[in-house]
């Protein structure tokens, strides 16, 4: 059951490390984290009271008046954001994964049935318990890596009943997990057979038979399409996602994943919160992000996965884009909630500094879900969501290859994760 707020008092942190920041950062900024060697943190109702030096803190903060935890010797970050999942789903792709080892592509298994129409028929089996139980179960997981917020998508139903009881039951989760969860309706998410060559009829229904709902219900806060070629088509994306926003909705697009097609460009024409996958995205697109604002979300484990070259990250950065990192967890493309997977991979194979992806992971994470101004950095006035790694340094997140790091998380100004226990 979720915890509530906490007082909580961190001290002597080898590293500090705050990220301190209330909107994403971009370009050269995405390297300074705002270390405090020897810092403390004060979490009071669950919200951030003091952050600086502890012989500072400690003069002002009697410890007997919080839970303490001594940090000697061990660094201090933010909770993790991981901003594009679809947490909740049913039934899984293993036999996909061989066939996509022997040479199969990703469009082909889904052009022949397999793919997201797979997960969407296993989804629409699944009863609501079971895929709130199988949902807990991954969120515990993921805390376990240090991640303390998620974005989930719906876009396993594609009809009306289906993604309706996929957000009521992401809907439900976020209010028994610990971890938050900020929901996306990706009703748009493929095309089933009975749509092929009728995708505006496919268009028309989420406008107006699913989207009313999910707006007045208040189950989604974003709404995603995947802007792609043999899915859905630039217009189409910019018609849906146009009458999202009057809405109500803010807007994510998965855009040039696997074919240059211009989802970028509309991103930035939309004023989209964030562009994901991106790995084909044009030189004119990702100037276009950069300067309308779109936070890049890249998704390594997805790329890695279906052995593809990974997205452009040092291109984006030197092009003052605001890059953030997430997992992708999903049933096909990419079923992985492993955290240091994802640095391994940004820092390894994307160019990606240690820092950079540190930034990535936390304030830029948090404002590809809009959320910078409470989450993602360690400064006074936002939410008490906090790691504690076992090593001095967060150099040793991505240096510790494929192993968590993490030995501590507090969610809210409350221990809700100890691996020592």
């Amino acid at each position: 059951m979720m915890m509530t707020k906490g007082n909580i008092l961190i001290k002597n942190a080898a590293e500090l490390v705050t990220c301190s920041g209330f909107q994403a950062k971009k370009g050269k900024e995405m390297s300074d984290l705002h270390i405090i060697e020897k810092g403390t943190v004060v979490v009071e109702n669950g919200i951030i009271k003091a952050v600086g030096p502890t012989e500072e803190i400690l003069k002002s903060f009697p410890e007997e008046n919080y839970e303490v935890i001594d940090a000697t010797g061990k660094a201090v970050l933010p909770g993790f954001v991981d901003s594009h999942t679809h947490v909740v789903f049913g039934g899984y792709r293993a036999e996909e994964f061989s066939w996509r080892l022997r040479g199969d592509s990703y469009m082909s298994i889904m052009e022949r049935g397999g793919g997201i129409l797979s997960s969407v028929k296993a989804t629409k089996e699944a009863a609501k318990e079971e895929l709130f139980k199988s949902a807990m179960a991954r969120l515990d997981s993921m805390l376990s890596f240090g991640v303390t917020t998620v974005e989930g998508k719906s876009g396993y139903g594609l009809d009306h009943e289906t993604e309706i009881k996929q957000l009521e039951v992401a809907k439900e989760v976020n209010e028994a997990h610990v971890v938050d969860v900020i929901s996306t309706f990706l009703g748009a998410h493929a095309v089933p057979k009975e749509y092929k060559g009728k995708e505006e009829v496919l268009v028309n229904f989420f406008i107006e038979k699913v989207m009313p709902e999910v707006a007045e219900r208040k189950l989604a806060e974003f709404c995603d399409i995947f802007c792609e070629q043999n899915v859905f088509s630039v217009e189409q994306s910019r018609r849906l996602l146009t009458k999202a926003k009057e809405m109500g909705f803010k807007l994510k697009l998965h855009a040039d994943e696997i074919v240059q097609l211009g989802g970028a460009e509309l991103a930035a024409e939309l004023g989209a919160v964030s562009a994901d996958h991106l790995l084909q995205a044009s030189d004119e697109g990702i100037r276009a992000m950069a300067e309308a604002g779109v936070i890049t979300t890249l998704l390594p484990g997805t790329a890695f996965s279906l052995k593809e070259d990974f997205a452009r990250a040092r291109y984006m950065i030197e092009n003052n884009c605001a890059v953030a990192l997430a997992t992708d967890l999903n049933p096909g493309s990419c079923f992985t909630e492993s955290i240091p997977l994802i640095f391994a991979l940004a820092t390894l194979y994307m160019g990606m500094s240690t820092e950079e992806a540190v930034t990535a992971l936390t304030i830029n994470g948090a404002a590809a879900v809009d959320r910078a101004d409470t989450i993602g950095s360690i400064d006074v006035g936002k939410k008490g969501d906090i790691i504690i790694l076992e090593f001095p340094s967060y150099k040793y997140i991505p240096y510790h290859i494929g192993v968590s790091t993490v030995e501590k998380v507090v969610k809210n100004g409350m221990l809700v994760f100890d691996k020592e226990k």
